[in-house]
């Protein structure tokens, strides 16, 4: 588990984040950034330099490695340090609270602004870098993708799929993108995986997780991961979180996602409804999604 450096913020220099920033600028090049590039990099001294990484390193906000050459990587710590001091100057953010939850992509803690947020970090990358260079559309094509660009990428791809889609689908509303890190109203519910629905409520919920995904279709996406991870149920509808994986719907595999999604609720629901859902073609359902007919599951019972 990344560790969070909100406590740390107060004790760190600009020149702390002038190494940092620094750092981070090398990695664009290399993995690894050779110590004899930070001055540059950095615009720091060499005295400075050294000072700067004693600290940085007994926070654990950079890594080092001494075979070959004497080379310095940012942590995960150090980038969502860099991304707390952007959020913090811009005034997006006073404050950094309690876990909200935390995930293999990504961990999420409440904020303190002039409203409740959620400031979200993306860990693409973190356990299973390799598999998640494979299945993401920004990755898959480049020969060299480190974690970071991966992190940052996807943390794109969600802002701007939220972005897109507020308010016309219920998603939380983005207030704020920097690096690998998303600022965000906090929303309501309970993720539909622990939702305790009654049987008549089943095919009401599924209407409405369908009706957003034919609004977010309209819209120009497909969300592309959907189950019941990603679906918060309250009292007053659904939320539809997690939007990393989305593409335009005029991706080559978009309608082959739309059906995945479409199958992966429809089975979820058949498991714990299986009287209420029964036995409903997916292949059906996503092209009413798509073509912008659906209206009801009922339709489509048989």
């Amino acid at each position: 588990m990344v560790r969070n450096v909100a406590g740390d913020m107060a004790e760190l220099d600009p020149e702390d984040f002038y190494l940092l920033s620094g750092v981070e600028q090398g990695m664009r090049f290399s993995e690894w950034v050779r110590r004899d590039k930070l001055p540059d990099y950095a615009d720091l001294t060499a005295e400075e330099i050294e000072y700067r990484l004693d600290r940085c390193l007994d926070r654990e906000l950079i890594q080092r490695k001494t075979i070959q050459y004497e080379g310095y990587q940012l942590t995960f710590e150090g980038y969502d340090a860099l991304a707390l001091r952007t959020f913090s100057e811009r005034g997006t953010i006073e404050g950094v609270g309690s876990p909200l939850g935390f995930g293999k992509e990504g961990d999420v803690y409440e904020v303190r602004s002039f409203t409740p947020l959620a400031l979200k970090y993306h860990r693409e990358g973190y356990t299973n870098f390799r598999a998640v260079n494979r299945e993401r559309e920004y990755t898959a094509d480049r020969d060299h993708v480190s974690w970071m660009y991966t992190a940052r990428k996807a943390a794109e791809r969600e802002y701007e799929a939220m972005e897109a889609l507020y308010p016309a689908v219920s998603v939380p509303r983005p207030v704020d993108h920097n690096r690998h890190a998303i600022v965000m109203d906090k929303f309501d519910g309970v993720e539909l995986a622990r939702a305790q629905l009654a049987s008549e409520q089943a095919v009401g919920v599924l209407d409405l997780i369908y009706r957003a995904l034919t609004t977010t279709y309209d819209h120009g996406w497909v969300h592309a991961d959907m189950s019941e991870h990603n679906v918060a149920v309250a009292e007053g509808g659904i939320t539809v979180f997690d939007w990393p994986q989305a593409v335009s719907v005029e991706h080559q595999n978009a309608d082959e996602f739309l059906e995945r999604d479409v199958a992966n609720l429809l089975s979820y629901f058949a498991r714990k409804h299986p009287h209420e859902v029964g036995d409903a073609d997916a292949a059906a359902i996503a092209a009413a999604i798509a073509d912008g007919s659906f209206e009801t599951v009922r339709a489509f019972l048989e």
